[in-house]
């Protein structure tokens, strides 16, 4: 079994749960999935499956889109709903449209976040949220990511209260933690704040329509129908440029060799040599010999 899955993760799993659960339903041990989404987050998990593990990366560095709700007036010790209360301002607060449209307009772009302490991001070999659980801080290092689109999904012209809550879509670069992005937009505004709810629609081409859940897989794999729910290798790559193997290059990309570099890749990252569409090798430019491009990844398994 070979493909990619994409799973909609449900709220109250780890991304762990899902594979673990997923090895067993699929009756496969060599399942990846493509980033993290924490426990109280649910939405599109793609999955790797045997040889599609080898691009699970790609797959990781790939953008994404969220739809979260934002809370002014608490921070919190996780940036989101499920933490303790570091910080909270009662004040009756009023916001026009202009004045939210304005905050998050001076985050989209490039923007520096600094990884909450509840995070799987490692410090000195050990995770944050290993630290946190101790009881203990460390510095953490800042990042640059990149907001693509953060837009104001609620309609209203004035939001007021003693908790204000409003609905974003966000669609960002991979690294983007949306908990810190709640937390900057409080502070554009002059409040403390965390995320109330997140759900990802997106993971760079796969979408929430075309999504299953564990339920559903685990039903179409009694009933025999694995094709409905399994995309091709090919799928996850459909980015990038494909080039068909002819015969005076096959012994070459056969064996992963060296060899100069195609034009394509002075204008795309990577490139896909197959054959009859199958994807077989994705090649880069060397890194250190110019002129020259080299093999990232291999398939073996081409009919």
């Amino acid at each position: 079994m070979n493909g990619i899955l994409p799973l909609w993760k449900e709220r109250g799993m780890t991304s762990h749960d899902c594979v673990f659960k997923l090895r067993k339903i699929l009756r496969t041990k060599k399942v990846g999935h493509t980033g993290t989404l924490d426990p109280g987050v649910e939405g599109v998990l793609p999955i790797c499956i045997g040889q599609a593990t080898r691009i699970a990366e790609y797959l990781t560095d790939t953008g994404k889109t969220y739809e979260a709700v934002v809370s002014i007036g608490r921070t919190t010790t996780t940036e989101d709903a499920e933490g303790d209360t570091v910080e909270e301002n009662v004040a009756h607060k009023s916001f026009s449209r202009e004045e939210i449209l304005a905050a998050l307009a001076s985050l989209t772009g490039e923007i520096q976040q600094t990884p909450p302490m509840f995070s799987a991001v490692k410090v000195n070999g050990k995770k944050l949220y290993e630290y946190a659980r101790a009881g203990q801080t460390v510095e953490r290092p800042t990042r640059t990511i990149t907001i693509y689109e953060l837009k104001l999904v609620d309609d209203a012209d004035h939001f007021e209260g003693e908790e204000v809550r409003f609905s974003i879509r966000i669609k960002c670069s991979k690294g983007t933690y949306i908990r810190t992005l709640a937390v900057q937009i409080g502070e554009a505004l002059g409040y403390p704040a965390h995320m109330h709810e997140l759900v990802r629609t997106a993971s760079g081409t796969f979408t929430r329509e075309k999504c299953f859940t564990l339920a559903e897989i685990a039903e179409m794999m009694e009933a025999g129908e694995q094709g409905k729910f399994l995309l091709p290798v090919e799928y996850a790559l459909s980015n990038y440029p494909y080039v068909e193997i002819t015969a005076d290059i096959e012994k070459q990309i056969f064996n992963g060799q060296v060899m100069p570099l195609h034009a394509l890749l002075n204008d795309n990252e990577k490139i896909v040599y197959g054959v009859n569409g199958r994807a077989f090798a994705v090649y880069i430019a060397h890194p250190t010999k110019e002129g020259q491009m080299k093999p990232d990844k291999i398939f073996p398994e081409v009919e």
